[in-house]
């Protein structure tokens, strides 16, 4: 698994999302230089190989390679990754990050559960057998939706990721998979730990309606809200990000 480790302080644990690579956080570079972070190519994303598997085999495999008492953060599918590790290793981890994720990526109608319509998963899997750069690139495109900065935004995006490989079509399929079945929702009450949740209002792939129903904030939870951000708002809202990230990490570390 490729790891690029970053600066020195306490350490922190970055999990890219589906689609692209850990590149995706260079511009977060400076902001967490009084950390030591280390910034994760996820199995099969970037330079690092594929791993058979499930949600809990990558969790494992990262837990293997990163040090004690970390705190984890996670953008997208990312922020499942980090959640589903702070539910099956309470003591390894320290506090949770998590960006424009859910619990349960996928819409669930019957249970009221805001979230991406199987349709759209399906046109994902179905292109991953057609033209895979193309397909790249439309995800992309849709992270930045609604954002006021969204043609900087996408570019900025499609250059970082590319500059890596693109990612391996088993991959993909792995994180798709997760995204339709995985659903951590029954096991929050379980976490006690500090928690900042992240949230783009116009996010076009995290539903707005997915933060209400939430476990609600607490001593130990907190949401941050950014009204004009969509799907990256490290991207499109750098410094309200920054602002309201850093607060939290220098309360809890």
């Amino acid at each position: 698994m490729h790891i690029q480790t970053i600066g020195q302080g306490h350490p922190i644990v970055m999990l890219h999302g589906w689609g692209v690579n850990s590149a995706v956080f260079e511009p977060l570079h400076q902001m967490l230089s009084q950390y030591c972070v280390y910034y994760v190519d996820l199995p099969g994303f970037g330079d690092s190989p594929a791993l058979d598997g499930d949600i809990d085999t990558w969790v494992d495999h990262i837990v293997e390679k990163t040090p004690e008492n970390a705190i984890w953060a996670g953008w997208s599918l990312g922020g499942l990754v980090a959640t589903r590790a702070a539910i099956r290793y309470p003591k390894h981890i320290k506090a949770l990050l998590t960006i424009a994720s859910s619990p349960c990526f996928m819409a669930r109608e019957d249970e009221g559960w805001p979230g991406i319509s199987p349709q759209v998963l399906h046109q994902f899997g179905e292109q991953l057998n057609q033209d895979l750069s193309k397909m790249i690139e439309r995800f992309l495109a849709i992270q930045a939706m609604g954002s006021e900065t969204a043609k900087q935004d996408i570019k900025q995006l499609r250059d970082l990721v590319m500059a890596k490989s693109l990612p391996q079509a088993s991959a993909l399929q792995q994180g798709l998979t997760m995204l339709k079945e995985v659903d951590l929702r029954p096991q929050l009450g379980t976490l006690d730990l500090p928690w900042l949740r992240v949230w783009g209002r116009l996010d076009g792939l995290v539903s707005r309606r997915v933060q209400p129903l939430m476990p609600p904030a607490n001593d130990q939870t907190e949401d941050l809200i950014l009204a004009k951000a969509s799907h990256a708002p490290f991207f499109s809202h750098k410094q309200a990000f920054s602002d309201g990230v850093l607060s939290w990490l220098n309360k809890i570390s």
